[in-house]
């Protein structure tokens, strides 16, 4: 299972992730150019919906992307970080350009202080689905995570697939996941409207399934 951690609370987290590595995957043939990286996504485990992997090389490491996640029909807004973590958002476009997320209910939401978050990306619902691939981690030892944060969720180190969580409260957490972009500000107000609706308490008081319906319509990368 999925494991993101914070001083207070061990906190269960998407099984498959995927791994994305700035260096070159053994076939992923010549060096990469200025501006791109090669990525490595290994297979892992039944895909929850069948994908194709993403593209492995000449992915590029400068710059940002748009996205618009549409949560129960709201759009949260969504700035990813190609030159922080190239091969995550890689990943991310891919699934989200194959509609591997529509449709998909966030399974997880913590709504307490020092742990506030939406757990998404496993179209099974139950936070054990994944795209059938995991990549690498892309950290630099120093990630927080502020309101406003878009991070990875994983089950250990190097096993990113498709499950993310999305910070509408400051969480301490240890720096073990990839940061790879930020939610805009319209984007957190429909976060903690969401959160208000309290959780299930399934793993933890405040912690576990959402009372409220959190169904991603759709993401769409511009």
């Amino acid at each position: 299972m999925k494991k993101v951690l914070s001083a207070a609370l061990a906190v269960l987290v998407l099984p498959l992730l995927a791994s994305c590595s700035p260096t070159p995957s053994p076939d992923a043939g010549s060096a990469p150019r200025v501006g791109e990286v090669n990525c490595a996504y290994t297979a892992s485990g039944e895909a929850s919906k069948q994908v194709n992997p993403p593209p492995a090389t000449g992915v590029p490491n400068t710059g940002s992307t748009s996205a618009v996640l549409s949560l129960n029909g709201k759009p949260v807004g969504l700035t990813l970080d190609r030159a922080k973590a190239p091969c995550t958002v890689n990943s991310f476009v891919s699934l989200a350009q194959q509609g591997f997320f529509d449709g998909t209910s966030c399974h997880r939401l913590g709504n307490r202080e020092g742990f506030q978050m939406l757990q998404c990306g496993d179209p099974t619902g139950t936070g054990r689905g994944g795209p059938g691939y995991e990549f690498a981690d892309e950290l630099t030892g120093s990630e927080t995570y502020p309101a406003g944060t878009l991070a990875m969720a994983n089950a250990g180190p190097n096993t990113n697939g498709s499950q993310f969580f999305l910070v509408f409260g400051d969480t301490p957490l240890d720096p073990a996941y990839t940061v790879f972009g930020t939610i805009d500000t319209d984007g957190l107000k429909v976060l903690m409207a969401l959160a208000e609706g309290g959780t299930d308490d399934s793993e933890a008081k405040d912690v576990g399934k959402p009372k409220l319906p959190a169904v991603i319509t759709s993401v769409t990368v511009s």
